[in-house]
């Protein structure tokens, strides 16, 4: 997967333009229960072999005197591995993010994979309209994604969706990180513009 995803990867990302080059300030108010920029389910779904097999990735991090969140997960062996984010942190809400122009990533990875959006009317399968996330190579770094149709695509692998890419980003659920190689993944930080999750 890595060679095609590579290539696939730097035709999608964008160089930062005034609109995406500053992600906005972190959410200073987090929810009450553990979060990420007031995302409180970040989950391993049990496909794949994944550390933690199943349940929250959520662990708690420490800057200065300041306590906070960080999602991790190890995907092992050569296959299909998910690991989910509810966008308004329950399973039967959805959000409508057509304003948005994409999300800002602070995360980091030693290896490629895909993020899927994933929308409620269509929320099973791994036929879905992805983009890729490309390997950090282990740094923590902050991208930004773009929701423009243009940057997301079907994993070739895994099918192309019977559904709009206009579907899905009205009527979205989560995002779901797919990846077929081992990887170590940290997620620190997760910004949509337009859009402010709800706390719980």
């Amino acid at each position: 997967m890595r060679s095609s995803l590579a290539v696939f990867a730097a035709c999608l990302l964008l160089t930062p333009t005034a609109a995406n080059a500053h992600p906005p300030a972190p959410n200073t108010h987090e929810c009450a229960t553990p979060s990420i920029d007031r995302l409180q389910q970040w989950l391993a779904s049990g496909e794949g072999t994944t550390v933690p097999a199943t349940g929250s990735l959520l662990v708690p991090t420490r800057t200065g005197h300041r306590t906070g969140y960080k999602a991790q997960v190890t995907f092992l062996n050569a296959e299909w591995h998910v690991v989910v984010v509810w966008l308004a942190n329950q399973f039967e809400a959805q959000v409508d993010l057509s304003r948005s122009r994409g999300f800002w990533l602070t995360y980091s990875a030693t290896d490629d994979l895909y993020v899927q959006l994933r929308p409620a009317s269509h929320w099973n399968g791994g036929a879905q309209w992805a983009t890729a996330i490309p390997s950090t190579h282990g740094r923590t770094v902050t991208r930004f994604f773009s929701f423009r149709p243009e940057a997301w695509t079907a994993v070739p692998e895994l099918g192309a969706p019977a559904h709009s890419f206009t579907d899905a980003i009205r009527d979205a659920r989560g995002l779901v990180f797919v990846g077929k190689t081992p990887n170590e993944l940290t997620f620190r930080g997760m910004r949509f513009h337009r859009y402010t999750p709800p706390c719980l």
